[in-house]
């Protein structure tokens, strides 16, 4: 199948995994996950209808930034160095991976250099992973305080990662515990923060975690086809 095939083939997907749980239309959106894949292929998803595109590097993504420019959003999806902040603020819309107060005080510094209010999501390690970034479930709420009390940078949801299974039914508790934590920090009130969006569901597991709340997610195989490294 094509490209625009697949594209197609993913978002009635979403559309349908929506009315099983009596979401509203529209209420989930893809990011395209272009790591690996080529300028070419990246055009043919924007020409099939895509909107936000996902990158897990920083370089990588500025040297595709730079030549398709801004036809679509650009979020980070991949883990950030601190060293890289300086160049993330200017590059994405939307950065999904903070998860320790150092990287939030860089991306916060970075941002206000260039006058901007960088949005962000919270990483949770929901299954606590040692070799997965992502603070863990009993400090999120905690860590979302001390966040929002920098003024460049703009707490807008959760995001999440599965330990890897087959079966997509596995990834429903975690899912579900990411909906729940984003409830709880929305019950303490924190000043300036909305818990909003929730990216949780790769290509193998979408149409659970959008059962389960997702706003946000994050498919590349399942468009581009192959092992293109997206999460």
């Amino acid at each position: 199948m094509s490209i625009a095939d697949n594209f197609k083939t993913v978002m009635n997907r979403i559309a349908a995994a929506e009315l099983r749980v009596n979401r509203d239309p529209a209420s989930v959106r893809l990011v395209t996950v272009t790591k690996t894949v080529s300028i070419e292929s990246i055009r043919e998803a924007l020409a099939s209808g895509a909107t936000i595109l996902g990158e897990n590097r920083v370089q990588e993504a500025k040297e595709k930034i730079e030549q398709l420019g801004q036809l679509a959003g650009w979020h980070l999806i991949g883990h950030l160095q601190k060293n890289k902040a300086k160049y993330a603020v200017k590059l994405f819309d939307l950065i999904h991976s903070v998860d320790n107060l150092e990287l939030a005080v860089e991306i916060d510094k970075q941002a206000a250099k260039i006058g901007k209010v960088q949005d962000v999501l919270i990483e949770v390690s929901i299954a606590g992973e040692a070799a997965k970034a992502g603070i863990g479930i009993d400090d999120a709420i905690s860590l979302t305080r001390r966040v929002a009390l920098l003024r460049h940078i703009r707490i807008k949801g959760l995001m999440t990662m599965p330990p890897y299974s087959d079966d997509p039914e596995d990834s429903r508790a975690y899912f579900r515990k990411l909906k729940e934590l984003s409830s709880a920090i929305n019950r303490e009130n924190i000043p300036g923060v909305s818990v909003a969006e929730l990216s949780m569901g790769m290509s193998g597991d979408f149409e659970v975690a959008i059962e389960e709340g997702a706003t946000l997610v994050r498919v590349g195989t399942a468009v581009f086809g192959g092992r293109n490294g997206g999460r």
